[in-house]
C-alpha cells in the first residue's frame, strides 16, 4: 500500500493542513483545539494522520506495525518540520510507551486485523491518562458478514456472527469489495459485545457513537455507496478513560 501510493498512505494536502481539525474532527469531539495535547496515532502510519494532528499543534506519537508506513510519517515530518515520535510495534503491544502518557488516542480502522480486541483495549487503557479521550473507528460486524453482490433482497449475510476464525475473502472481487476488504489481508469479525462491552470493561465510558455516512440513494448497483445503503461499513466511538491519577497509581480496581 505504501509503495503503491494508496490514498490511505498519502500525506494531507495543503488545504487540509490549513484547517486540520475540520478534516479529522467533523463531529466536534476534540473540543475545538488540541494544541499541546499528547496524541497517539495508533496503527495509523502513512503520513496522513500524523501530519494533520501535528498541524493542529499536538505532540504526536505514531505507532504502526509497518516500517514502510512509518517511513512515510518520517518523510512528512522532515519536509514540514514536524516533531513526532515513531514506534514500530503491534497495537496489541505498547510496552515501549509509558503508562498514562497520552491525552488523546486516535485509532483509525485496524482492529479487524487482530484476533481479539481485548489486548488492544487493555494497552490503550494503560497508556492513556485518566480522563483522556479514545477515538476509534472499526468495521461493523454485519459488513464483514455480508456479501458484496446485491441480490433481489439486498446484500445477503453469508458468514457466521459467532466466529473466531478469519472472515474468508470475497469469492468474487467487486468494486465494493475492493474498497472494503484489503487484498491479501487477514481480517477478523468483532461482535458488538467485543467492540463496546470490552471497551467499557477495559476502563472506558462511551460518550458518543456515530456511523459515518457513505450511503447514496442514487449510487450505481454493487458500488461501495450502494452497499452502504443497506449496511453501514464503519462505526466511530468516542470513549473516555475513567479513574483518577490517584486511583491509577494506587492500583485500586474500578468496579463497573
Amino acid at each position: 500500500m505504501a509503495d503503491a501510493g494508496n490514498p490511505l498512505c498519502r500525506p494531507a494536502s495543503e488545504a487540509e493542513l490549513a484547517n486540520p481539525l475540520a478534516v479529522v474532527d467533523q463531529a466536534g469531539w476534540l473540543g475545538g483545539s488540541i494544541r499541546g495535547k499528547r496524541v497517539l496515532c495508533l496503527a495509523a502510519g502513512g503520513g496522513r494522520q500524523s501530519s494533520l494532528y501535528a498541524a493542529a499543534g499536538a505532540v504526536v506519537t505514531v505507532v504502526d506495525l509497518s516500517g514502510a508506513m512509518l517511513e512515510l510519517d518520517r518523510r512528512v515530518a522532515a519536509e514540514r518540520g514536524y516533531k513526532m515520535r515513531l514506534l514500530q510495534t503491534s497495537m496489541e503491544d505498547l510496552s515501549g510507551l509509558p503508562t498514562s502518557e497520552f491525552d488523546i488516542v486516535i485509532h483509525p480502522v485496524s482492529t479487524c486485523y487482530v484476533p481479539s480486541v481485548a489486548p488492544v483495549f487493555a494497552e490503550v487503557a494503560r497508556v492513556i491518562c485518566p480522563g483522556g479521550l479514545y477515538i476509534s473507528q472499526h468495521k461493523q460486524p454485519t459488513s464483514l458478514q455480508s456479501n458484496y453482490q446485491r441480490g433481489a433482497g439486498g446484500y445477503s449475510v453469508t458468514h457466521s456472527y459467532y466466529r473466531d476464525t478469519p472472515v474468508p475473502p470475497p469469492a468474487t472481487p467487486s468494486v465494493s469489495s475492493q474498497r472494503l476488504r484489503e487484498t491479501g489481508a487477514v481480517e477478523y469479525l468483532h461482535r458488538w459485545e467485543d467492540l463496546v462491552g470490552l471497551m467499557c470493561r477495559s476502563g472506558f465510558v462511551i460518550e458518543d457513537l456515530i456511523e459515518p455516512l457513505h450511503a447514496k440513494p442514487d449510487a450505481a448497483l454493487n458500488t461501495f455507496a450502494d452497499r452502504a445503503n443497506f449496511i453501514p461499513p464503519y462505526v466511530r466511538i468516542k470513549a473516555r478513560r475513567i479513574g483518577t491519577d490517584q486511583q491509577e497509581s494506587s492500583g485500586r480496581k474500578l468496579i463497573l
